[in-house]
């Protein structure tokens, strides 16, 4: 694959994974590699899960995500010994910065609406554990973090795209927009290395609506994976709706 223009933080991610096993160089990198749609590489290992956030296209102005990305840059260039644990570790940094401005509630916050959030749950849950499993999700009032580990013969990408379309249309019907944006273009995914990681996901994910004082308990949040399993457990049933 070729990028439009020169990236150098997608050069500087292929530099460290070839000694991880990753295919830097494969014949499809949206299965195994590195590839970019923009800013942002996106590394794929096929078998693996990924944490990954998309975002209402309102949710983070781009002056801020600029700053973000000047703070980050800073970071990097100002590493003595620039190890790829160093690096991934300012990565991370990054990333955390940008999950607490969203947890600010900050733009228009659509998914806040019932009818609009549930429109991404039935979304989101129509194709679970038949083109992929999720293992943790939660809908935000501007974002929605997954869990997620696509099936054989589906990739993130083409998952990815195929469910933001279905909700965007769905959401802005119901919104009567035309000509605008739902989601942020980019997404963000994070392959998961090991279990240990999985389990640190899992628990943000779950406590997202909590840490952003939106409910006292996990469970409370009616649009997240805690919620679901809550009421599965107590006898209770969620309808998954249409694809």
């Amino acid at each position: 694959m070729t990028d439009p223009e020169p990236n150098p933080g997608l050069d500087r991610v292929r530099r460290e994974l070839r000694s991880t096993g990753v295919p830097v160089d494969a014949p499809n990198p949206l299965r195994s590699g590195v590839h970019t749609r923009g800013y942002l590489p996106h590394v794929k290992r096929e078998g693996s899960s990924y944490f990954v956030t998309f975002r209402l296209g309102d949710s983070l102005p781009q002056s801020v995500l600029l700053e973000f990305k000047r703070q980050q840059a800073g970071k990097l260039r100002a590493l003595t010994k620039p190890t790829p644990a160093a690096r991934e570790e300012i990565d991370r940094d990054y990333q955390r910065q940008i999950e607490r401005y969203l947890d600010r509630g900050i733009g228009e916050c659509h998914l806040r609406r019932p009818e609009i959030a549930r429109i991404a749950v039935e979304a989101l849950l129509f194709f679970h554990e038949k083109q992929y499993l999720l293992q943790e999700w939660v809908v935000m009032p501007n974002h929605i973090h997954l869990l997620l580990w696509p099936m054989p013969n589906y990739t993130l990408s083409d998952v990815l795209r195929d469910r933001k379309r279905r909700i965007a249309r769905k959401a802005n019907e119901f919104l009567g927009r035309t000509g605008r944006a739902f989601w942020q273009h980019e997404s963000y995914d994070h392959w998961i290395r090991n279990d240990q990681e999985k389990s640190r996901v899992r628990r943000y994910i779950r406590n997202n609506p909590v840490t952003a004082r939106l409910c006292k308990e996990p469970e409370l949040w009616k649009w997240g994976s805690a919620y679901h399993e809550f009421v599965r457990r107590n006898g209770q049933s969620t309808a998954a709706g249409t694809g």
